[in-house]
């Protein structure tokens, strides 16, 4: 999003100063004077007091004015700034003073871009922020800078591009939560002497090149892998090292070694038409040749007896 539409979308959310602001006290001192007028006019027949009823009244019309909770009205008497008026009723002398701006002293939201901007290890991002501030000093917001939503949204752009620019992509993607904070506390700085305080900055998107994406995928999918690799590494040595300590126990325990032969037979003829591969130093080693020929023997009637009709 660009700044100018941020501009936009922020200053829709303020009053404006030369937008009419009818309220009920000056229509009733427009109608007050009107009627006595009128009044005056059929009483005498002539049209000098109707006239004169209807032009008192639209002077005293601009006198009452109404100023909402949150706003605060800077009135300036004959040009030089007299104070500030609000929340509620308060007067005013028609033509005498005029109110310069009606300043909100709620939260205001802006957002605001930074697009195309080289980081610390020259790499183009766009970034998308939201800002939170508010105006705690009506006074330095009206007289000490022209425009000041416009001021803070240009502070805000400006700030987030210098922060980019003296970061890298991967303390820009990875510490998000210390670059809204830095953040937050240059704005602040500029903004203070205005009369607005920042209260938060929200970092929404961080947007890089496609082609720097895909290499960062490949890169991640590597790594994994890498990992991957050594945990199965790692395991095949702590297998070997179980297998050692094993061999030691059968070595020094014959019955063992043969227990676990029977066991291992054992396992592989449970599945019928199974095939064991015994190698012929273990047949010697361990005097298997009488235990396979009995398991030969029982497969072969098994696999027989599954041959013969019912």
């Amino acid at each position: 999003m660009s700044s100018n539409t941020s501009l936009v979308q922020t200053r829709s959310n303020l009053p404006s100063t030369n937008t009419p602001r009818v309220n009920v006290i000056s229509a009733a001192v427009l109608l007050i004077p009107t009627i006595i007028g009128v009044l005056i006019t059929i009483a005498t027949k002539l049209p000098f007091g109707a006239i004169a009823g209807v032009l008192l009244g639209l002077i005293l019309a601009q006198a009452p004015r109404i100023a909402r909770q949150w706003e605060r009205a800077v009135v300036l008497r004959l040009g030089k700034y007299v104070g500030l008026r609000g929340p509620g009723l308060f007067w005013i002398i028609p033509f005498v003073d005029s109110i310069s701006a009606w300043v909100d002293q709620r939260v205001i939201t802006t957002s605001f871009a930074a697009e195309e901007t080289l980081t610390s290890d020259t790499v183009p991002v766009n970034v998308d922020a939201v800002l939170f501030w508010m105006v705690y000093d009506p006074e330095k917001a009206a007289l000490e800078v022209q425009n000041y939503p416009q001021a803070v949204s240009w502070a805000a752009q400006t700030a987030l591009r210098d922060i980019i620019g003296r970061t890298s992509l991967t303390d820009l993607l990875r510490g998000r939560e210390r670059i809204e904070e830095e953040l937050q506390k240059l704005i602040d700085e500029r903004s203070n002497p205005w009369g607005v305080t920042v209260q938060s900055v929200e970092m929404r998107d961080v947007i890089i090149p496609t082609a720097l994406q895909d290499a960062m995928s490949r890169e991640a999918q590597a790594a994994r892998e890498k990992q991957a690799r050594i945990i199965l590494g790692q395991a095949e040595v702590e297998i070997a090292h179980s297998f050692e300590i094993a061999a030691r126990s059968y070595r020094d325990n014959p019955t063992a070694l043969h227990l676990r032969a029977m066991n291992m037979l054992y396992e592989g003829l449970k599945e019928k038409g199974a095939l064991m591969l015994v190698p012929s130093s273990a047949v010697e080693s361990m005097g298997m040749g009488g235990l396979l020929g009995a398991a030969a023997l029982r497969q072969q009637t098994l696999t027989g007896s599954e041959e013969k009709p019912e």
